[in-house]
């Protein structure tokens, strides 16, 4: 039993290790423009702006930042989840379709309730690019306690 249980860990870390690797692979095509991915006609997201800080900000505050991106591909883009490495960012999507050529926000509100110091967050995207799942814009800041 405990042999099958480090067999799924292990397998799990190893996924997720892949997964990774897949996402800065893709962050970095979706910064330089790869044309392979239009070729085959799939869509394509490219932020404006990929970290945004805030500054210092006083503990309990929620600060809030909309990324612009375009759809850089050939068909519609259509953002399936968002999501972020905590409870505390939650970031909002368009629901419709992004048309070829066209523009959307992704908004990412922080709540710094019960955080201090330097932090950093990340959004990971489920879309219907290739590959599917993309690492996202970064939110940053330095959160001060509140007197």
């Amino acid at each position: 039993m405990k042999q099958l249980f480090y067999i799924l860990v292990c397998t799990g870390l190893l996924a997720t290790a892949c997964n990774t690797q897949a996402a800065k692979e893709n962050q970095a095509t979706i910064a330089a423009g790869t044309p392979g991915d239009t070729v085959q006609g799939a869509p394509e997201m490219t932020f404006e702006q990929t970290v945004h800080n805030f500054g210092e900000i006083t503990q309990g505050e929620k600060v809030e930042y909309a990324f612009k991106f375009t759809n850089t591909g050939k068909k519609d883009l259509l953002i399936q989840n968002a999501v972020s490495s905590c409870g505390c960012t939650v970031p909002e999507w368009p629901k419709e379709p992004v048309k070829p050529g066209e523009s959307g926000y992704l908004k990412v509100v922080f709540d710094s309730h019960g955080k201090e110091g330097y932090t950093e967050k990340e959004i990971s995207i489920k879309a219907n690019t290739d590959p599917p799942f993309i690492q996202g814009p970064k939110i940053q800041c330095t959160i001060k306690k509140a007197n």
